[in-house]
């Protein structure tokens, strides 16, 4: 197999460097004679399926789409599943908690495309009536009543109820959660044992099929039985792309329980290299016949080199598309499209709205007026659109941006392509027809997810398709090749590769899908991360800000571009989540795997579930492995366009810029921000000496603290301005022991340190502490430090007007206490303890921002009330209060 897939390989590149001395026809049929299972090969009659695919006459790739599958007649003009009726009639599925299944990038909601219901579309065709499936008449058979019966028990699972033999079970609406009760169903009623990947491959009841009877089990463990088929709608699709008849609905009963299960192995196919090593036969051949779609498209002129005015976005509804229409109306004239999946213009619009509120981005009039809507899918033919629709945008639009993509690790490549690659190539179609226009195509750095690639540079040679496991990985490999051949058709392309996408800097948005937020998530939480050699993200506004330059600036067109900001390596991260004050460990990636497995099992969350699974998936884990173990990413001419253009150079993706989304992720549960419970960034000591009264009386009882001040991290100290307290109190008038605090909070210069009485009293600090004394009575302590304008600047930073009463009852004591003169230097400057994980270099940087913060804050809070006065003696005002009349 290592053989087939080399040699797959090198046909592939060949095609892309457009040389190779044999043509796409001649090529499948090397691929498809050398994965044919050895009873296909005696079957056939040696005339592969593409032969007869290549004799058709295909001038265009929606014609050419059907002629070079070489499972299904699907393609460029024929999606997972043909119109049977309004194009844009679908019904309304929702995702479940904890859903992780497949979402565009520019579709998060998850709305079902293809569930095949009565009312929404009709399924594909079998495969090619012209094409030897490879097994006998009796075989086909018990392929087609096994893939009837699997069809049926699929269909409980996705929206619709039904689910067409050929109709890809995650288009139909199902989800992860889905694909693992179908797995369930399948071993409890007909003893088929899947490997849940096995699904994710590919998740059509015909492959399902096909691969359970290709493992070995004889045809006979198929026989007759009452349960009905799934009732399938007459297809309505154009007589162009027309399904052949289909064949008379076949009944199969379950596999009797007596029978020993059947477990099919991790990758289909009677020669298969060793699971999870490499890509899938039927993958491969599936990629290279999407690449021959692209020498369908049309011949173009080049574009105007002018600012576009018309735009055509996909993807608005995602979280990268979102922010990049906003940017590319804040950065042009231009009057933006907005292909969103829906069943009518109203209902596109408030797709669209919904999706840019709950990223914090502005949805107001202004906005509207400049979109138009326009309700279609990507994955199907003409993305979806009315004839009149699509030959007017191939007239009036200047530019194209293709951001919308399925993102899922678990699916594979069968599942994916429509979105990702037949998707991209629509879009190819629209940018090369009619008016000469550029097309900017969003990818990825997943182009070159292989294990032990030597670098990730802007013009270096992708990764060999074959080493490429993951569903996602390859279609956005197969969708920039296919689009790189584009090129030689005069069409301008450029893509723009994100790396991670991080949150918003600003607002804290973040995509809750992205691999990058869930590993973020995990590693704040849990505190613990994995060893890695570097992080290619960088936040959403820079992402989005780069590539809307991009498709602004004519003579930036037609490059590649790497989008991944300044990498981080695994010092970066975990210096910054130190001083963040989340302290974590670094554990050996099978290590860390397991424990945050197990963690997530113990304590779920139901935003994290879709790591949950990429972790437990060997196909997923392949691109982890890729992603944590590349190398960084170089994006030469990215910096020279972001210098040349003005923009905000890329800065590393750190503790500061990542404040915001932490705050956010904590907000929503998925990650946890220091508290008390953590052990302490930096503290120190404080006692305090003085006398107590009745309230109203004067003070005679003694009274002492010895208390510990301590912060979490230092975003504890920006965001709240907050210290937590700890220790004793001493108060014979209270108890004859000492009081313990069991919470305790001091905030420095609280309500940013307003008078209370007349201006001349500004707060410095306010204690507010909980007390329990030995017997278990609680009282509450407060106390306040005050500045005001007298020359005893040093007594005012260490004296403490306290309060103390009873827990739900006013103050009984009243008094002042006071931080002793030679204990002030001694225990609060010269005695702060930081955490001993630090290094020396970052334990000195520690207290210098701890005492030049503190400093500059009662600095302010001091120099207030003297400002007040230097206004009164120089008489700024215009009437003079009460008591300034007084004194």
């Amino acid at each position: 197999m290592r053989e087939v897939n080399q040699d797959t390989v090198a046909e592939a590149e060949s095609i892309e460097r457009g040389g190779g001395t044999l043509g796409i026809s001649e090529l499948l049929a090397k691929v498809a004679e050398q994965t044919r299972p050895p009873a296909e090969a005696e079957a056939t009659d040696g005339a592969p399926a593409a032969a007869t695919a290549s004799d058709r006459d295909a001038d265009t790739p929606a014609a050419a789409a059907a002629a070079t599958a070489p499972e299904s007649a699907e393609g460029l003009g024929r999606p997972a599943a043909e119109s049977g009726g309004d194009p844009h009639v679908r019904p309304a599925g929702e995702d479940g908690a904890g859903d992780s299944r497949a979402r565009d990038a520019g579709e998060p909601d998850g709305l079902p495309a293809a569930s095949a219901g009565p009312a929404d579309v009709a399924p594909d065709p079998g495969p090619n009536p012209g094409t030897n499936s490879g097994t006998n008449s009796g075989e086909h058979t018990t392929d087609t009543g096994l893939a009837t019966t699997i069809a049926a028990i699929a269909g409980r699972f996705v929206p619709g109820g039904q689910l067409a033999v050929d109709a890809d079970f995650f288009d139909a609406g199902g989800t992860s959660v889905n694909a693992v009760e179908l797995a369930a169903a399948l071993e409890d009623e007909l003893g088929i044992v899947l490997d849940l990947d096995e699904v994710f491959a590919d998740a059509r009841p015909s492959s399902l099929a096909r691969r359970c009877l290709h493992s070995g089990t004889p045809p006979e463990a198929v026989r007759p039985s009452p349960i009905p088929p799934s009732p399938l709608p007459p297809s309505t699709a154009r007589p162009a792309t027309a399904p052949p008849a289909a064949e008379p609905p076949a009944t199969v009963s379950p596999v009797p329980a007596t029978r020993p299960a059947l477990v099919l192995p991790a990758s289909s196919g009677p020669e298969s290299a060793g699971p999870h090593s490499t890509a899938r036969p039927d993958d491969l051949e599936q990629i290279l016949a999407d690449l021959a779609l692209a020498d369908r498209l049309p011949f173009t002129a080049n574009p105007e080199p002018l600012p576009p005015r018309r735009i055509l976005l996909t993807g608005a509804t995602g979280f990268l598309g979102g922010h990049m229409l906003l940017d590319l109306l804040r950065h042009s004239d231009a009057h933006v499209y907005c292909l969103v999946r829906a069943a009518d213009e109203a209902a596109a619009l408030a797709r669209l709205g919904e999706a840019l509120t709950s990223y914090r981005l502005p949805w107001s009039s202004e906005v509207r007026r400049r979109i138009t809507v326009l309700p279609g899918d990507m994955r199907r033919p003409r993305l979806g659109l009315s004839d009149e629709t699509w030959t007017r945008l191939t007239r009036e639009l200047d530019s194209v941006v293709g951001v919308a993509a399925a993102v899922d690790f678990l699916r594979g490549y069968q599942s994916l392509r429509h979105s990702n690659v037949l998707g991209a190539l629509t879009l190819a179609e629209l940018a090369a027809t009619g008016r000469p226009k550029p097309l900017h195509h969003i990818s990825s750095v997943a182009v070159f997810n292989e294990v032990g690639i030597a670098s990730m540079g802007e013009d270096d040679p992708l990764a060999h398709v074959d080493r490429l496991i993951a569903g996602y990985d390859q279609t956005k490999w197969a969708a920039e090749v296919a689009l790189r051949r584009a090129r030689d058709h005069g069409l301008i392309v450029t893509a723009l590769r994100p790396g991670g996408i991080g949150g918003h800097t600003k607002t804290g948005a973040y995509n809750p899908q992205d691999l990058s937020s869930g590993l973020i998530s995990a590693f704040g939480r849990f505190r613990t991360v994995p060893a890695f050699r570097y992080l290619n993200a960088a936040p959403v506004d820079w992402v989005s800000r780069v590539a809307a330059a991009v498709v602004c600036e004519p003579d930036a067109w037609g490059f590649d571009y790497n989008l991944t900001g300044v990498p981080n390596t695994l010092d970066d991260v975990v210096r910054d989540m130190a001083f963040g004050g989340m302290h974590v460990r670094v554990q050996d990636w099978d290590e860390w795997r397991t424990d945050t497995l197990a963690r997530l099992e113990a304590e779920p969350v139901p935003e994290l579930a879709f790591l949950t699974r990429v972790l437990q998936s060997p196909t997923a884990l392949k691109l982890c492995e890729a992603t944590l173990k590349g190398p960084a990413a170089e994006m030469e001419r990215t910096a020279a366009l972001v210098e040349a253009l003005g923009l905000p150079p890329a800065e590393r993706y750190d503790a500061r810029a990542q404040l915001k989304t932490f705050e956010k992720l904590a907000e929503d549960g998925l990650g946890r921000l220091p508290s008390k419970d953590d052990q302490p960034y930096l503290w120190f000591s404080e006692t305090t000496e003085g006398a107590v009264g009745p309230a109203g009386a004067p003070a005679d009882s003694p009274c002492s603290m010895a208390l510990t001040l301590s912060i979490a991290s230092m975003h504890q100290l920006v965001s709240e301005r907050r210290v937590d307290v700890r220790g004793t109190v001493t108060c014979p008038a209270l108890h004859a022991e000492a009081l313990t605090v069991e919470r305790g909070d001091l905030w420095v210069r609280p309500e940013e340190g307003i008078p209370q009485r007349h201006g001349m009293k500004h707060q410095l600090l306010r204690y507010r502490l909980e007390l329990r004394d030995a017997d278990g009575g609680r009282w509450w302590l407060e106390g306040r430090k005050h500045a005001r304008a007298r020359r005893d600047l040093w007594r005012q930073t260490r004296a403490l007007t306290v309060e103390i009463g009873p827990e739900g009852a006013p103050a009984t004591l009243a008094g002042e206490v006071v931080v002793p003169a030679d204990s002030y230097v001694r225990d609060q400057i010269d005695g702060i303890e930081v955490d001993p994980r630090l290094t020396g270099q970052e334990k000195r940087a520690a207290k210098l921002t701890w005492l030049a913060w503190f400093g500059l804050e009662m600095g302010r809070g001091l120099l207030g009330p003297f400002a007040r006065a230097a206004a009164d003696l120089l008489d700024l005002r215009r009437t003079t209060t009460l008591t300034e009349r007084n004194r």
